[in-house]
C-alpha cells in the first residue's frame, strides 16, 4: 500500500517534464563520489592527475589511501606525461576544461581506452565514450545544490543510502528572493557541506529539479554566448581554442596577462570564478599549470544571460 501523503501543505511546485538523460547513469550525490566510485570499482592502487585540477578530488583519493601523482599540462590544456608509465591497476584522469577539450579527448581515448578516465565536470553535455568511465558535475551547470551522474560499465553491489539536499538550498533560493551578494556566504556554507561525504545516490530534489530543465534551451544559449565571445576576442585570447561543434562550454575561457582586469569585471559585478586557487600551492610559478591558472579569467556564458549581457562584458573587457 502506498504511504504517499494525500492532502495537507503545498511542496514547492515544479514542472512534470522529464529529461531524457541516458538512463544508464549511475545517479551519485556528488562529482566527487563518482570518482571514488570509480576508484573502487576498478581497485585502482595508483591515479595520475593534472596539477590544473580541483583539489576536492584529492578527497576520495586520501580517503582510500591510494597513491597519486600530478603532472602538468601545456599551453593547449594538454598532459605533459609519459602513458607508458600507466600499469594496469592504476588510472590516468584527464578533465575536460571549460568544456572545450572534447576533441582532444576522442584521441586520447582512442589510443589509452581503458586507462583513462574523464573528468568533466565542466563539460555536463559531452557525452560519455563507451568503455571510458566519465563523471559530471551538474551544478557546475544549472541551478542544483549538489549531485553527480557516473557513466561507467563497472558497478559496486552495494545498496548506497539516498542524499537529501533541502538543508543545501539556501543560496539558490536567497539568490531569487535578495542577491547573489546576499547568498554568497550560504553559497559557500552548502558547498562546504560536500566534503568528506560518502558515497550516496542522488537525492529526489535534485532529481526533480533537474528533470524540469529544458536541456535544448541552455545548451543552445550556452553555445551562442560563447561563439559571440569567442569571434570578438580570439584574437587578444592567448589561449588558442578549438572547439568542437557539439561541445557545450561551460565559461568562456580569456587568457590574458592583464592581471587587474579581474578585479576590475568584480568591480561591474561581473563575477570570474578562479580555476583553481589550489593550483598556486601544488606547484611553482615556473609550471604551466601555475600560469594558466593565473592568467585565465572565466569569463560567463551560461543560459541565464543574453547576446546584450555578453556586449557588457565586451565594454569590459
Amino acid at each position: 500500500m502506498s504511504t504517499k501523503s494525500i492532502g495537507g501543505y503545498f511542496e514547492l511546485e515544479l514542472p512534470n517534464t522529464i529529461n531524457n538523460w541516458d538512463k544508464d547513469f549511475i545517479e551519485l550525490n556528488s562529482a566527487r563520489n563518482c570518482l571514488e566510485y570509480i576508484l573502487l570499482a576498478r581497485k585502482s592502487t595508483k591515479i595520475y592527475l593534472a596539477y590544473y585540477t580541483c583539489d576536492v578530488l584529492l578527497e576520495p583519493i586520501k580517503k582510500l589511501n591510494i597513491n597519486y601523482e600530478f603532472y602538468d599540462i601545456d599551453f593547449n590544456l594538454e598532459p605533459i606525461f609519459d602513458y607508458s608509465k600507466i600499469k594496469d591497476s592504476e588510472i590516468f584522469l584527464y578533465t575536460n576544461y571549460f568544456g572545450i577539450k572534447d576533441k582532444f579527448i576522442n584521441i586520447l581515448c582512442e589510443r589509452f581506452l581503458n586507462k583513462i578516465v574523464i573528468d568533466n565536470a565542466q563539460s555536463f553535455f559531452s557525452l560519455p565514450i563507451t568503455g571510458v568511465d566519465t563523471f559530471y558535475s551538474p551544478r557546475k551547470f544549472v541551478g542544483v545544490a549538489d549531485g553527480g551522474f557516473l557513466s561507467s560499465d563497472k558497478k559496486i553491489n552495494s545498496d548506497f543510502e539516498r542524499d537529501q539536499s533541502y538543508d543545501r538550498m539556501s543560496h539558490l533560493l536567497k539568490r531569487i528572493d535578495l542577491s547573489a551578494e546576499e547568498a554568497y556566504i550560504d553559497f559557500c556554507a552548502n558547498d562546504r557541506s560536500l566534503e568528506n561525504q560518502p558515497i550516496k545516490l542522488m537525492s529526489n530534489l535534485t532529481k526533480k529539479i533537474l528533470s524540469t530543465l529544458n536541456f535544448d534551451d541552455i545548451k543552445k544559449r550556452r553555445k551562442e554566448n560563447f561563439a559571440f565571445l569567442n569571434e570578438r576576442l580570439k584574437e587578444n585570447n592567448l589561449l588558442k581554442i578549438d572547439i568542437s561543434e557539439d561541445s557545450v562550454p561551460m565559461i568562456y575561457p580569456f587568457r590574458t596577462k592583464n592581471k587587474d582586469l579581474k578585479k576590475q569585471l568584480i568591480n561591474k559585478k561581473i563575477y570570474c570564478a578562479t580555476y583553481w586557487p589550489n593550483v598556486f600551492e601544488w606547484c611553482s610559478e615556473e609550471t604551466n599549470s601555475y600560469i594558466l591558472a593565473e592568467e585565465i579569467i572565466a569569463l560567463p556564458i551560461d543560459q541565464r544571460y543574453s547576446i546584450n549581457d555578453m556586449r557588457k562584458i565586451l565594454e569590459n573587457v
